[in-house]
């Protein structure tokens, strides 16, 4: 017989959410394995004594997890979603005639608590990590993101000198289009006042002339009101941690930097920071080793190798990896060479020695772009009759050389990249970091910087 299924709503009804939750679901075995009770007390001090009760913080907190693991970026949508699953609600503890709390609430909380209280949290995950063993600790892959900031390049404001900003402010406020300006500026006084010399200038003005010329062959450059934009000149009133950053081939972005730290024994996340967007990888490796080694040596883990890409190499990093007792596997920027080629390097004295036998002798040594160098010279008398004078230095009257300081530290780290163990490491690093990024980028929701992106470095 035909079976047909008529819905009538019942007044009243028997109903356990536990029952409708199978024993194999993840959101109720993350509820067995997730104790976050710690945070009321650690959050206990940003409440008052009177007036309403707040959104419980162990609930936030799983809220902003949910949002994580379920790629959701709008508090609005998160607060729908987890509204029509059952298994969420029951990791969350909410019955299913219990009203969730207002997407506004999440935002307002997220502002209350300091970073220090989400790094708490992050530090007790790792810590059930660990004593599960799957943190090894001994190797760890390190890479870098940009993080798109909610924020837009139409909204930059022009830095101006200090004694300029009230008159400039008062006639942007007055030229300007409202519905393409911030509502409030949040950038401090001294983000908004100029600080870059004249020749760093001077600079932006050069790439601003070249950016007119060619504009229409750049991306983006169709965009309505298009223009080259710099941090030095420009900054953003709605978020004033992010920065103006381009990879090549794509447009100009405010984006956060975002460094992030695996184990590879099981890819645990071990450490994760969102840096200002305009300083390179190998500026912020120092400070990510730092805080790492110490996050690790809370653990009671001994921290042996280092890997990342060729982004990270500098000869001050080497060498402070070294003082660090930590062993680098990091491939060689393009720009190091090992000193100009057929000229022979005499270590004991000091000098290099030219294909036709004269001596470039040390002279100085000075800083280049950050970067510690030995500077060599020939005489010009040398030179003045050398065979080799057109295509060794031109136009020039004397030989000169450049090389950092750090020319062992590159060549112990060169030699152990290039060896056969180099060569594994190189694979466990790409098989560890890269596909953790992969993923967290489109999987995980964090193409756009949120709430665990949100605070910038230094």
């Amino acid at each position: 017989m035909q079976g047909k299924k008529l819905y009538q709503e019942k007044l009243f009804s028997s109903f356990q959410l536990s029952h409708r939750v199978p024993e194999n679901n993840f959101y109720r075995r993350l509820k067995e394995v997730l104790d976050l009770s710690f945070l009321y007390k650690k959050t206990h001090v940003y409440y008052g004594k009177c007036g309403q009760k707040s959104i419980d913080p162990v609930v936030f907190y799983k809220l902003c997890l949910v949002g994580y693991l379920e790629n959701i970026i709008s508090d609005r949508k998160l607060i729908e979603h987890c509204s029509m699953r059952l298994d969420i609600l029951f990791f969350l503890g909410f019955d299913i005639d219990e009203d969730l709390p207002w997407n506004s609430t999440l935002s307002r909380t997220r502002g209350l608590f300091p970073e220090e209280i989400f790094d708490h949290v992050f530090t007790h995950v790792l810590s059930m990590c660990v004593e599960k063993g799957m943190v090894a600790g001994h190797t760890q892959a390190i890479d870098s993101a940009p993080i798109k900031a909610n924020a837009s390049m139409d909204s930059l404001e022009l830095k101006v000198p200090e004694e300029e900003l009230e008159a400039y402010l008062q006639k942007a406020r007055y030229q300007s289009r409202p519905d393409r300006k911030a509502k409030k500026n949040k950038a401090s006084r001294k983000q908004q006042s100029i600080t870059a010399s004249d020749q760093e200038l001077q600079q932006v003005k050069s790439r601003n002339r070249n950016w007119q010329k060619n504009q229409d062959q750049r991306p983006g450059a169709s965009n309505k009101g298009a223009k080259y934009t710099s941090n030095k000149t420009h900054y953003s009133p709605t978020d004033p941690d992010a920065r103006i950053s381009v990879k090549p081939g794509k447009a100009r972005k405010l984006n956060y930097h975002s460094n992030i730290s695996v184990d590879t024994a099981h890819h645990v996340i071990t450490d994760v920071k969102a840096y200002h967007a305009d300083k390179k990888d190998s500026q912020i490796l120092q400070d990510a080793t730092k805080r790492l080694k110490q996050r690790l040596k809370d653990q009671g883990l001994l921290w042996r190798n280092m890997l990342a890409d060729a982004g990270y190499s500098s000869g001050e990093n080497y060498a402070f990896l070294e003082k660090e007792n930590i062993i680098s596997y990091i491939p060689k920027h393009g720009t190091y060479k090992g000193g100009p080629e057929g000229f022979i390097y005499c270590k004991d004295e000091n000098y290099w020695l030219c294909p036709e036998g004269k001596k470039v002798t040390f002279r100085k040594q000075r800083m280049v772009k950050n970067s510690l160098q030995n500077h060599y010279l020939t005489k010009r008398s040398d030179c003045k009759n050398c065979p080799i004078k057109q295509k060794c230095i031109g136009k020039g009257f004397e030989k000169k050389i450049g090389i950092t300081v750090y020319v062992d530290e590159y060549e112990r780290n060169n030699k152990r990249v290039r060896s056969k163990y180099g060569r594994y490491m190189k694979g466990k690093r790409q098989s560890t970091v890269e596909p953790v990024f992969r993923n967290s980028n489109p999987i995980y929701g964090t193409k756009k910087n949120q709430h665990h992106w949100h605070t910038a470095g230094q």
